[in-house]
């Protein structure tokens, strides 16, 4: 295949919380899903050597993963986070090499205690998909990528759970979407979760933050701030269904 048919970004994909209406979470009654987007070039020449360098640093070694829930926990290979120097100078670092990470975000954020089953037939994943390609497409057109090949990653989360999310993915990008239109160039690829991919550990690290931004706007947040000015959404309007969020650049508390 000639190299010139793919684009020049990649994306990586990562949700917070669970997409069901009837066992809501009221701790948590939210489902985000974060898209983000990397110039090739860029992410593999400073920032995935740049997470690397992080997890020598603090591990020895650059085979940890970075999960949000783990670190926030301080469990499996972060309770090094229970020292409290640690944990102090790890979360500055972590944040300070993510805000220096140029990547752009697309999130769709589900407010499920704003909508129920009844009022909203539509998955909410599938609805939070399509917001996030439709992004993604407006994206690669703002940067002449349209038609070239975009991949798009995806932890794999079991047989069933996939084939509906590869599926909802086809029929989205074939024209079944609010623009009407193939997204020619797409390709949906699954990982394992125990890989070591830089740009799926970022999504995860960004998922969960935006997702309570969304629930306690007025709380600050430390992760959140770090990323808060990489959103890139639909315009306004794009989609006016009460409780459903296409975040933008924030504004406010961090």
């Amino acid at each position: 295949m000639d190299r010139e048919d793919f684009s020049d970004f990649v994306f990586y994909a990562d949700e917070s919380g669970d997409h069901s209406l009837t066992s809501i979470d009221r701790g948590y009654p939210i489902f985000c899903l974060a898209v983000c987007a990397f110039d090739k070039r860029i992410y593999s020449r400073s920032i995935v050597p740049g997470f690397q360098s992080l997890k020598f640093r603090y591990f020895g070694h650059d085979a940890v993963i970075l999960h949000e829930r783990d670190i926030r926990k301080q469990i499996n290979d972060f309770t090094i986070l229970i020292d409290r120097e640690v944990e102090t100078q790890f979360h500055a670092e972590l944040a300070r090499l993510v805000e220096r990470s140029p990547f752009r975000i697309f999130a769709c954020v589900i407010e499920k205690e704003r909508i129920s089953a009844d009022m909203f037939p539509e998955h909410p994943y599938h609805v939070s998909l399509k917001m996030c390609l439709q992004c993604a497409d407006r994206f690669l057109e703002m940067r002449s990528q349209q038609g070239r090949i975009s991949h798009f990653i995806f932890e794999r989360r079991g047989a069933r759970e996939d084939k509906e999310l590869e599926l909802e993915f086809l029929r989205i990008v074939s024209g079944q979407n609010d623009f009407e239109r193939r997204f020619d160039g797409f390709r949906l690829v699954f990982v394992d979760k125990k890989a070591n991919s830089t740009g799926l550990q970022i999504a995860d690290l960004v998922a969960r933050p935006t997702g309570v931004h969304v629930l306690r706007p007025g709380q600050g947040s430390r992760a959140f701030a770090a990323f808060r000015s990489k959103f890139q959404g639909m315009p306004a309007n794009a989609y006016g269904k009460r409780g459903i969020h296409v975040v933008k650049k924030a504004k406010g508390p961090g």
